[in-house]
């Protein structure tokens, strides 16, 4: 039940960042491969063509303590496009994993946009049970 409200507060927070033209950018999984973390995000854009956006992103572990700090490069989003990126984290165990940061926009590029405009289009959603998203 948790699952299903969860996975619908992530599809209402990306319709309203569509139509207040933001970008929607759901955690949607966390996968174990070959000692990495692999985290998969679903970004929907409809703030403009952006051709660049690359995020400071944190992972906290159970104990509140930083457990990573990179930057996730999600390259081109056409407005309008529903995009997946992924991102491995080494040495990372998913399990351990309990917060996703978003600490800043690192650079965002595209018809007459700057990072701040990015950071204030920015809605961030988690549809992982056990893992909060922040922003």
């Amino acid at each position: 039940m948790v699952r299903y409200l969860i996975l619908a507060l992530a599809v209402a927070t990306s319709a309203a960042a569509q139509e207040d033209g933001g970008i929607a950018l759901d955690l949607n999984r966390l996968d174990p491969v070959q000692d990495a973390c692999r985290l998969t995000f679903v970004a929907d854009n409809s703030l403009a063509d952006l051709s660049a956006l690359a995020l400071e992103t944190v992972l906290f572990d159970r104990d509140g303590r930083v457990a990573a700090l990179t930057l996730f490069d999600f390259g081109d989003l056409p407005e309008g496009a529903r995009r997946v990126r992924q991102f491995d984290v080494a040495g990372q165990d998913c399990a351990g994993i309990a917060q996703v940061l978003i600490n800043g926009v690192a650079s965002c590029a595209g018809a007459e946009l700057e990072a701040r405009d990015c950071a204030q289009a920015l809605r961030v959603t988690g549809s992982v049970e056990d893992v909060e998203v922040l922003q």
